[in-house]
């Protein structure tokens, strides 16, 4: 257990973007705290997040005063409309949330602009990322600009989870899309975020494979202009960073366009970018690093390195 602490850091980082005169009355979700960056001495082991009307505080680990905590999150959430605080105590088996303070939000989602995906409080994960907004902006853009350009333009979603990806860039234009992943639940749940934004489910798929080992299975569905690589750092039986990045890269060109725009993510502090840029140049003489996109602001890192990497590949075929 972790000594009680001086809580005022980070209620004062809270207060601060509760009271943003640019939040409007249904705010995007974003991170209120983020501890794990490590720009916060002795707050690295807890994050606030904002699923407005719902707070959730998430403990990786114990600390004492954590009741006194909640309330006094609670009495800054309440006035600007909150309806309760939900803690998750990820030290603990099966990392159980719980409501502390105010009411119980019946069917909690995460907000991005006119977008809603429902969470699932009832799982160590709720369901929806907010460090890789970025990403999410990016491929927005991407779709923006290409849709009704190129003809039949496809885009790849690897390790999709609940399809956000593809959720944004449906809302953004009119293209087809293809999600993997080894989970047929979170592909339902990914389906169902679809729908429940009443979005046209022409044209898009959501196909339980293993993104590596299938590749075979799911590569003639192209020729893709966009793709999305976003894997887990270590998924037991089917994906390690080191093991199985390389190779996903080195198939992945028989599936793309002659020139196509990617999003490759690693979300491993063990890995620096260096690493990450040599191992996609190594894969295949077609990528082109473009850039690193920025980390959310609201996930500062003492480390980029150790931070979320996030980057625009372009790849052409020689």
């Amino acid at each position: 257990m972790i000594d009680t602490l001086n809580w005022e850091p980070l209620l004062q980082e809270v207060r601060s973007k509760l009271t943003d005169p640019a939040v409007g009355d249904t705010p995007d979700s974003r991170r209120l705290f983020h501890g794990r960056g490590h720009c916060f001495p002795g707050l690295d082991r807890v994050c606030v997040d904002s699923y407005h009307p719902a707070m959730l505080v998430t403990l990786f680990e114990e600390y004492e005063g954590e009741d006194a905590l909640v309330e006094a999150l609670w009495s800054l959430a309440q006035p600007v409309g909150y309806s309760g605080v939900a803690v998750q105590r990820r030290y603990l088996r099966r990392s159980p949330i719980e409501w502390h303070c105010g009411e119980p939000v019946e069917a909690p989602v995460a907000h991005r602009g006119d977008l809603k995906f429902p969470l699932t409080f009832d799982h160590q994960n709720v369901g929806f990322f907010l460090d890789i907004e970025p990403g999410r902006q990016w491929l927005e853009q991407q779709v923006q600009e290409k849709a009704g350009k190129v003809e039949n333009l496809k885009l790849l979603n690897l390790f999709s989870f609940t399809c956000a990806f593809s959720v944004v860039a449906r809302a953004a234009g009119d293209l087809e899309i293809l999600n993997i992943d080894l989970n047929k639940g979170v592909l339902k749940r990914g389906q169902a975020n679809h729908q429940f934004n009443q979005l046209p489910m022409k044209g898009i798929r959501f196909v339980a494979r293993d993104a590596v080992r299938d590749f075979k299975r799911y590569d003639r569905s192209g020729p893709f202009q966009l793709a999305v690589v976003d894997p887990p750092t270590r998924q037991r039986g089917a994906f390690e960073v080191d093991i199985n990045y390389a190779k996903l890269l080195e198939k992945l060109p028989a599936c793309l366009a002659d020139e196509a725009d990617l999003l490759l993510v690693l979300n491993s502090p063990a890995h620096s970018e260096h690493f990450f840029r040599g191992l996609i140049e190594a894969a295949n003489p077609g990528y082109s690093v473009v850039a690193r996109l920025p980390q959310n602001p609201d996930f500062p890192d003492s480390d980029p390195d150790a931070a979320l990497k996030m980057l625009h590949v372009k790849f052409k075929r020689s």
